[in-house]
């Protein structure tokens, strides 16, 4: 072989291992670069999106009904203690007054008694005012109270006008002259108003 030929293979071997060093010396970003696209996961299809979002959905539509459904069921708890709870009050008020009212309905059946055994009115006459005004202090111990009419100024809040009269002076036009019918208040609440003639 010549020397001509020798060295000709030699710069053969030498460009292959140049190759080879090359191929060995890749930096690793350029070998992670070529491998990242193989590991990256293919983006879901659009109807993989549109799946997933439904299961978002009908999981968050669970919890919010579930949600629901509980206040929806201690609200009729709620409700139907308070009715009960106010039935119970009612009936406690109630019960309360008709005790304080007795002693009342046993006067009236000792006065009935007195007057069938022949009583003189006079002592009915009494007997009776002493029964009303019994009555009248329970009433306003449970909070009754009467709507005050004498010379006063006429209220749409606490006054129904049933008669409109000539008022005999310049400072009573305007003002009550007359109460046909008493009215009451319960605390704050009108239970029925003053039925009054007014002066004009």
């Amino acid at each position: 072989m010549s020397t001509q030929e020798e060295k000709k293979m030699t710069d053969e071997e030498l460009n292959a291992a140049a190759e080879e060093t090359v191929k060995t010396t890749e930096t690793p970003e350029n070998t992670e670069s070529a491998e990242q696209p193989a590991e990256q996961e293919e983006p879901l299809s659009e109807l993989d999106q549109l799946k997933l979002q439904l299961a978002e959905a009908e999981t968050k539509n669970a919890e919010l009904q579930d949600k629901y459904l509980r206040q929806a069921a201690e609200f009729d708890n709620y409700r139907k203690r308070t009715i009960k709870e106010k039935a119970e009050l009612i009936k406690s008020a109630a019960e309360k007054l008709m005790v304080a009212e007795l002693p009342v309905l046993d006067d009236m059946d000792r006065a009935l008694e007195n007057m069938e055994k022949g009583m003189d009115a006079d002592a009915c006459i009494e007997g009776f005012k002493l029964i009303v005004h019994k009555f009248q202090n329970i009433l306003t111990q449970n909070g009754l109270e009467k709507i005050e009419t004498d010379n006063q100024e006429f209220d749409t809040d606490y006054h129904e006008a049933i008669a409109l009269i000539p008022a005999p002076s310049e400072e009573l036009k305007g003002k009550i002259l007359d109460c046909v019918q008493p009215g009451y208040k319960l605390g704050d609440k009108v239970i029925r108003h003053a039925k009054v003639a007014v002066g004009q």
